[in-house]
């Protein structure tokens, strides 16, 4: 009996031992503290963008740094979309999202005014960026790199091409698109770039020189969208909505859109008239549509008036099989720039 008392004893004393250098466990306080946004991110940095392009600038930028994930859906087009219940749900875990502003993604204040992420960084992508207006845009796509040959009959065509736009309405008071100036999109770039360096500094030189390496791609696309356009001797492209107001301004093009900006609505009887008789008089030899919108609008203009098809690409979104494929802003551009080349 005694053995089995001087047993129990040690035993009570080991279990006193062990609680008196056991570790505390953290309190509620302590844990609110560690998941505060004012300390920088453990692991990679979760990020959320708002559609195609914000997706491709962020992926360029993050790396193997961050997590980037896409909000509007493969197929569906931006200008229509409307967040859900899961949107709001991801972003109160996020820590940047990404948009590009300008009008472009109406949805932004409403749901982030949803949102209560103290530790969520807001970047509008094309802050500072020079925006055209839509009343600017007759002039601006006619912008003359030093063509001043080419002027005289652009005015003479300047009764015209006021005829083909009467009718059509905007949304907003800027064109979004600002992404297609190839310029712009390399600011859009920095600002990306440092939202990431501001939110994880610690990996600022890996941010940096991410955008040094993709800023030199650009500049060298853009140096051969001004070499190669400028060749082109019919500045005129009849597009399925007006989203190259940017590209036609850097590169001395106008764009004729059979819709509006939103390219929200097939053209009546009327805008369709008129469209035919533009590219019958002005020599238009392809009618673009694009990706996410049905081409059998221009295809019916095409049959009209002989011309032929081809898909110029907003960038808005892409296909399933080419972000498969790992697809990126570069490689579109380039396919529209060969595109356009290729339609005189």
């Amino acid at each position: 009996m005694k053995k089995l008392f001087r047993a129990f004893s040690v035993f009570v004393v080991a279990v006193m031992l062990v609680g008196c250098f056991a570790p505390t466990a953290p309190n509620s306080s302590q844990t609110m503290e560690q998941k505060s946004g004012t300390q920088e991110p453990q692991g990679k940095l979760k990020v959320y963008t708002s559609f195609y392009p914000m997706y491709d600038f962020a992926k360029k930028i993050g790396g193997d740094k961050a997590d980037v994930i896409n909000l509007v859906p493969v197929g569906a087009e931006p200008h229509d979309w409307e967040p859900d219940a899961k949107a709001l749900a991801d972003l109160e875990s996020a820590d940047l999202f990404i948009y590009n502003g300008a009008g472009m993604e109406d949805w932004v204040e409403k749901v982030l005014s949803s949102v209560h992420n103290d530790k969520l960084t807001v970047v509008e992508a094309s802050r500072g960026v020079d925006l055209l207006k839509f009343e600017e845009q007759d002039e601006k796509e006619v912008h003359d790199k030093d063509h001043k040959e080419e002027k005289a009959h652009v005015h003479e065509e300047e009764h015209e091409h006021e005829k083909v736009h009467e009718g059509h309405h905007h949304h907003g008071e800027f064109d979004p698109h600002v992404w297609l100036s190839i310029q712009n999109a390399k600011k859009e770039l920095k600002n990306i770039k440092d939202a990431f360096v501001e939110k994880d500094s610690a990996n600022k030189d890996y941010y940096e020189a991410n955008y040094e390496k993709y800023a030199k791609a650009f500049d060298a696309l853009d140096e051969k969208f001004t070499s190669e356009l400028g060749k082109l001797e019919n500045k005129n492209i009849v597009v399925a909505h007006e989203a190259f107001g940017y590209l036609c301004r850097d590169y001395g093009l106008r764009q004729i859109g059979i819709e509006g900006v939103n390219a929200d609505s097939e053209p009546d009887a009327g805008r369709m008239a008129e469209i035919i008789e533009f590219v019958h008089k002005n020599n238009v030899k392809t009618i673009y549509f694009e990706e996410l919108i049905s081409p059998k609008v221009a295809e019916a203009i095409a049959k009209e008036t002989g011309a032929k098809t081809a898909m110029l690409n907003p960038l808005e979104g892409l296909g399933q099989e080419d972000l498969d494929k790992g697809v990126d802003y570069l490689q579109v551009m380039e396919k529209n720039l060969e595109t356009l080349i290729q339609g005189q």
